[in-house]
């Protein structure tokens, strides 16, 4: 403990703007810091979200990239934090890749309870897929609780046996919820961008292989085919990025494709979209269809994604193996089936989303008694 507080070690990658850190920070910006502190360590440099932890009274520390090669220094630098921090009381840990290596040192150097919360159900193609499904071996044996976002989520990285306790990602619903001022906020956006009488087809995520930009372009490609006005809104940033602009380029469609980076008010990117297309070859549960669903939008994503998010009538799935145009074809009529100048008020998908447990302020209770749990 320190200073009278149930210290959790939250051991991630680095806190930019992705969807399991903004998940964290969310939970944090609520934790009950009279009783709890959150420490971070990651193993990237600073990043979006690094000064807001701080200010709220983290501890940020740094370890060595677990690069395979450097096994050895990996160990031993985890081997002196956690035998210099006899403080932490719970490791969470986040990179489920590397957590069976840095879960039983914490467990030896007297942390009390480690923990693994699974946030994917998937691994790129590829060896460096082959060498994160060998590090996740056995690791249901190597923590105390296993966590996951999805029941996908919790087979990938467990397997089927595992005992896992299911987590959902939850987010800030009334934040995104299309109240009037909210709704207003979209039509600025949609006027400040020129976009104003456009069809504007969304999509919120970093530029991954996970979530598939190719063929969301060449679903876009179709959409435009079939609708002149359709503009293609990308929020996000990713080592896929350029490529992604290349694709655009080549498919004839550059100049209907907005690359709007990364975004700290995406409610309002929501309300300006008339349909979410979300064709990720595989997902944990995507904060980005909770939101969406809480914003009132039309969302079309793959049968990849878990179905532990599809909670209301405005999500519909279509296979990957089904052609662009289909995928097209069925985009727009989801935004028919809910247009968005209907939007405004419609606030009863918000609070299906929240009585179907992905409310934050509901489930940090839930977080905060199970730390108590795992201690006694």
């Amino acid at each position: 403990m320190l200073n009278g507080k149930i210290v959790i070690l939250q051991v991630l990658g680095g806190l930019s703007m992705g969807g399991a850190e903004s998940r964290i920070m969310d939970i944090l910006r609520r934790l009950d810091r009279q009783q709890f502190q959150y420490d971070f360590l990651l193993n990237e440099p600073p990043a979006f979200f690094d000064e807001e932890a701080e200010r709220l009274g983290c501890r940020i520390f740094r370890t060595v990239k677990y690069k395979v090669y450097n096994k050895a220094r990996y160990l031993k630098e985890m081997r002196e934090f956690f035998s210099a921090h006899p403080e932490i009381d719970i490791v969470q840990g986040h990179s489920t890749n590397t957590a069976g290596l840095y879960l039983p040192i914490a467990r030896e150097c007297g942390v009390k309870c480690t923990m693994a919360h699974a946030r994917s159900a998937g691994v790129d193609p590829g060896l460096g897929g082959m060498i994160k499904k060998s590090l996740r071996r056995g690791l249901a044996k190597k923590a105390d609780i296993c966590l996951a976002c999805s029941h996908e989520a919790a087979e990938a990285v467990f397997g089927k046996e595992a005992e896992v306790r299911i987590f959902p990602n939850a987010v800030s619903l009334d934040g995104f919820s299309p109240t009037a001022s909210h709704v207003a906020a979209g039509k600025e956006l949609k006027k400040r961008l020129g976009l104003s009488n456009a069809f504007i087809v969304g999509h919120v995520g970093r530029f991954h292989y996970a979530k598939n930009h190719e063929f969301l372009l060449k679903i876009f490609s179709e959409i435009k085919k079939r609708e002149k006005n359709a503009m293609l809104l990308l929020v996000g940033e990713g080592e896929l990025m350029e490529q992604t602009r290349q694709q655009a380029e080549k498919l004839g469609i550059r100049e209907s494709v907005i690359f709007a980076g990364r975004q700290a008010d995406p409610e309002s990117y929501y309300q300006a979209m008339d349909v979410l297309v979300f064709p990720s070859h595989y997902e944990g549960l995507p904060g980005t269809v909770v939101e969406a669903q809480a914003s009132g939008l039309p969302v079309l994503m793959s049968e990849a994604v878990t179905k532990d998010v599809r909670v209301t009538a405005l999500v519909e799935c279509l296979s990957l193996k089904e052609e662009a145009a289909l995928w097209a074809e069925r985009a727009l009529k989801l935004a028919e089936r809910f247009p968005a100048d209907k939007r405004a008020g419609e606030l009863k998908y918000t609070g299906a989303m929240k009585e179907a447990g992905f409310d934050v302020n509901t489930q940090v209770l839930t977080l905060e008694a199970l730390y108590r749990e795992a201690l006694r």
